[in-house]
């Protein structure tokens, strides 16, 4: 996890992601970036990817019952924001978000680099209620328009990890 101004050093960020932080940095806006393995390392600690698997079992690509999906994505939904993150994780986020000289008290967004999904929590110390925003940013990618178009675009539930960015809202 970086910082704004640590992303500016030699870490590579994929594209859409560093165009976005080096326009925010240019605005002089501090925030955080989440690198996609964040992400990722909390489906794997939580052992998400089987239990969505099983969850999504019943829906086959090539004939999607639309009204067998939509009570699975809000499953899906609730899963991914009451899965835990592990100890250190947490703890990592908390020095990031501490070290990102954002205003205490202040209202932080949590969004991916597109900005089509966004969250604003309080920033209170240690930055709890900013952790359940990023779950809850985390959260809209099995909203059920997004688990069809994912199904419509690769035949999968399956879900590439993305960057999440933090700043001021």
């Amino acid at each position: 996890m970086l910082t704004f101004a640590e992303a500016r050093a030699p870490h590579p960020l994929p594209p859409a992601e560093l165009a976005e932080v080096t326009r925010l940095l240019t605005v002089g806006t501090p925030g955080v970036i989440v690198p996609p393995a964040f992400e990722e390392a909390f489906y794997r600690g939580g052992n998400l990817p089987e239990q969505l698997r099983r969850l999504f079992a019943p829906i086959r690509p090539a004939r999607i019952d639309e009204d067998a999906l939509e009570p699975l994505a809000v499953q899906a939904q609730a899963l991914i924001r009451t899965s835990y993150l592990m100890d250190d994780a947490v703890q990592a986020f908390y020095r990031t978000l501490a070290r990102a000289n954002l205003p205490a008290g202040g209202v932080v967004r949590v969004r991916r680099a597109d900005g089509a999904q966004a969250e604003d929590a309080p920033l209170l110390p240690p930055g709890t209620a900013v952790l359940q925003a990023v779950k809850r940013v985390w959260a809209q990618d099995w909203t059920f328009d997004a688990v069809v178009d994912r199904l419509d675009r690769t035949g999968s539930i399956a879900l590439e990890a993305r960057s999440t960015l933090l700043h001021p809202a």
